[in-house]
């Protein structure tokens, strides 16, 4: 009596712990999308105070038109608590998917695993989340977006290439705690260091912004008035740069060296006109790329856990030619 007794308990107790090993398995599957004609999908933006940005939304916004899905659309104005709240929102409306470009790699981490809870399936574009704390094929779709660290070491490239003695940068970076200023930073940063003879005088986050980049810029330039190159995030922070060299009396492009990533129109034009050295496209028409990866996903494909963005380069050999289909 007493074997069947503790046979029977072995049994639930194995019983047990493989119905929580399947749990854990389930639970660890992204959510399906069906395949379907349409679909409401939602769009969480960071921002819209920059040329880049609306660039992207407009992107997104015209190939969802373009295909026929309805398009739910967010705003989070700089904010990571009002973004998470804003797919939160999304969640609540029983959107089909939703696009995600993260301001901030770990804060929007609650965000992605409530979608994820809610059956929802998030695909991040343009930014990244955390890998420590969430995994792209098991908490997300993908992330579609550039090498940060590739355009980051581009940019290092080209100066290193067309220094002519000018060694002493300032770097502007972008939103501290954001996967493209993280990795801008690294692949600039590792490349100069590998090439030896330059020197990072200063450091500062001007927060993508082109008013802040050039507040950050004027400081910097006061207290190392030496400096002779500029290496801003992105373009808006390298025009604020420019407005402060010119502001000092200096002149950008020949007394120093303004490099930068991004490749808004206005950028490129800084470089046909003298004022850029160099710049690296990184590329905000999401649009096609992302509902098609969508469409991947639903017909049951196995989706790479990063899908790359292609970026142009732009210096003096070409910028002229290539202002018109600047962003």
């Amino acid at each position: 009596m007493s074997l069947t007794r503790r046979t029977l308990l072995m049994t639930a107790s194995a019983f047990g712990v493989l119905s929580l090993v399947s749990s854990v398995a389930v639970a660890a599957d992204l959510p399906p999308l069906a395949k379907k004609d349409t679909y409401k999908v939602g769009f969480a933006q960071t921002e819209s105070n920059n040329p880049w940005r609306i660039a992207q939304t407009e992107s997104m916004k015209a190939e969802a038109a373009k295909l026929g899905y309805q398009f739910v659309y967010t705003d989070a104005a700089g904010s990571a608590a009002k973004q998470v709240a804003d797919v939160n929102s999304m969640i609540a409306q029983g959107v089909d998917l939703i696009f995600l470009a993260p301001r901030e790699e770990k804060p929007l981490i609650p965000a992605v695993l409530a979608a994820k809870k809610a059956g929802i399936p998030v695909i991040l574009l343009d930014r990244s989340v955390d890998p420590k704390l969430a995994v792209a094929g098991k908490d997300y779709v993908t992330f579609i977006g550039s090498d940060f660290v590739e355009e980051g070491k581009r940019v290092a490239e080209w100066l290193v290439k067309n220094a002519n003695g000018k060694t002493k940068i300032i770097e502007l970076e972008g939103t501290t705690g954001s996967s493209p200023a993280n990795d801008r930073k690294k692949g600039f940063d590792e490349a100069i260091k590998a090439a030896g003879g330059f020197e990072i005088v200063a450091s500062q986050s001007g927060d993508f912004a082109r008013d802040k980049g050039r507040q950050v810029a004027e400081a910097l330039l006061q207290a190392h008035p030496d400096a002779n190159v500029i290496y801003a995030h992105n373009d808006e922070m390298a025009l604020g740069a420019i407005a402060a060299l010119e502001a000092a009396g200096k002149k950008p492009g020949t007394d120093v060296l303004v490099l930068s990533i991004d490749g808004g129109k206005e950028a490129v034009q800084a470089i046909a006109d003298g004022k850029i050295g160099a710049v690296v496209e990184c590329n905000p028409r999401f649009g096609p790329i992302a509902y098609e990866t969508l469409k991947r996903y639903a017909g049951g494909e196995k989706i790479e856990a990063w899908v790359k963005n292609k970026d142009k380069f732009y210096d003096t050999s070409n910028a002229a030619a290539e202002v018109s289909g600047a962003y």
